[in-house]
This record gives C-alpha cells, structure tokens and sequence, in this order.
C-alpha cells in the first residue's frame, strides 16, 4: 500500500487479464487470489460483489459510463450500489466532480464529455467509495498526451497510506513515474525497478 505501481507488456501477454482477476471479475484457473489475507472464494459471487463495491475501483481504458445517466449518476451509483443512501452519495459525487475539476460537467452526458472529461469521471466513479486498490487498465490509452499526462497526475495524487494504484500501461513515459514497474513477459511478471 502506498505506492502506485505500473505493469507493462506486450499486446495480449495479460495484462488485462491479471487486472480482471485482481479486480475479481475473472476466475484463477489455478492457485487463489487473497485481500487482506483472505482467500476469495470465486463461488460466493454476493460478496465478491460487496467486497469489489467497497475496496476496490476501476478504471477502464474505455470509460464504460452509462450512457443514459450523466456524470454525476455515473459516479453517485457507484455508491448506491455500496450501499450508501442518495444523499450521500450524491455529496461525495460532487465532491469528487469538483476534485477532478468537472463540477461544472455534472449534468452533462458521457456523450457530451470529451475523452478525458470522461476518463475523469471514470476516476470519480472509482474513488466514490475510498478504496484500498485501484486498478486502471490502460487509463491513458486513447488520449492525447498533455491529457494523459492530467489523467495520469489526478491518478498519482489518489495514493494513500491505506491505497495500492495498480494500472497497465503501453507507455513508458507514464510506467517510469510508478515507484515500482513490473513487466509480464512470457507469463512471468517481472519487476525492473
């Protein structure tokens, strides 16, 4: 924890596979995965839902929002689905807009957003219900480069003492900024520095 690490690697050598399995989307096809010293137990996919809602954000290289809800509910729902009322929910999602600078964008549709307003709010939406791990596949992926590199420095700023960043990564520019890089070459990870 406390640390924002980067893992590169060639196209298709598993990077987002690793990713989906931390996040406990995919099931291990060997070997178990643990948070917090806990196996997980891929069979009981309740708490595995509760578990990922409460300690774990996402951020995907397309922002996956929902397309017919705007910024603010894209980001509120994730909290709904924690478990927390509307009103809460709605507070720290205003918050959170107003942290990554898109307040003014809280009534706007993803459809209305640029690329990395959208990727913004996908940080939001990640960050909503403090997690311990956040995970970001290719975050700065499809933008251009000074608003990778805003992506990228609103990502940096989330690390915590309580918090592991954990994002995959084609670009070693942003890789040699983590403060670990680890490399999946051949099926192995490897860490370089």
């Amino acid at each position: 924890k406390g640390k924002i690490y980067s893992l590169m690697g060639p196209s298709g050598s598993g990077k987002s596979t690793l990713l989906n399995l931390l996040s406990l989307i995919d099931r291990p096809s060997s070997g178990l995965i643990k948070i917090e010293n806990k196996p997980i137990n891929f069979d009981n996919h309740n708490d595995n839902d509760i578990l990922r809602a409460n300690k774990i954000g996402i951020v995907y290289q397309q922002d996956n929002l929902l397309p017919d809800f705007t910024a603010l509910e894209n980001i509120y729902l994730a909290s709904l689905a924690a478990g927390n009322n509307k009103k809460l929910s709605t507070h720290k999602a205003k918050n959170l807009l107003k942290k990554v600078g898109l307040l003014n964008r809280s009534d706007h549709y993803p459809s209305q957003l640029s690329g990395g307003e959208k990727q913004r709010v996908s940080i939001a939406r990640a960050l909503i219900n403090n997690p311990q791990i956040i995970l970001a596949d290719e975050p700065t992926g499809s933008l251009d480069i000074d608003t990778a590199k805003n992506i990228f420095n609103i990502l940096k700023k989330q690390i915590n003492s309580n918090r592991i960043i954990i994002f995959a990564t084609h670009n070693r520019f942003f890789a040699n900024k983590s403060d670990c890089l680890l490399e999946i070459v051949n099926g192995n990870i490897k860490t370089i520095n």
